[in-house]
């Protein structure tokens, strides 16, 4: 066997792994991940989108509720 067989059936099979990553990560049914990974910037310190800008917001850190 040469050297340069076992360098194709790498390059080969690191192709093949690489174009089945793409397809499981980008698939429909990873859809409801990707909005939720998505939304992780807008949720503060309670968890909810919607309190954005309470507990957890640098110009409210100090005030008393």
């Amino acid at each position: 066997m040469d050297v340069n067989v076992i360098r194709i059936a790498v390059t080969v099979s690191g192709l093949v792994l690489f174009i089945a990553l793409v397809l499981h990560t980008w698939s429909r049914s990873r859809k409801a991940e990707h909005e939720a990974a998505a939304m992780l910037p807008f949720i503060g310190e309670a968890g909810e989108a919607g309190e954005v800008g309470k507990a957890g917001s640098p110009d409210r850190q100090g005030e008393t509720k």
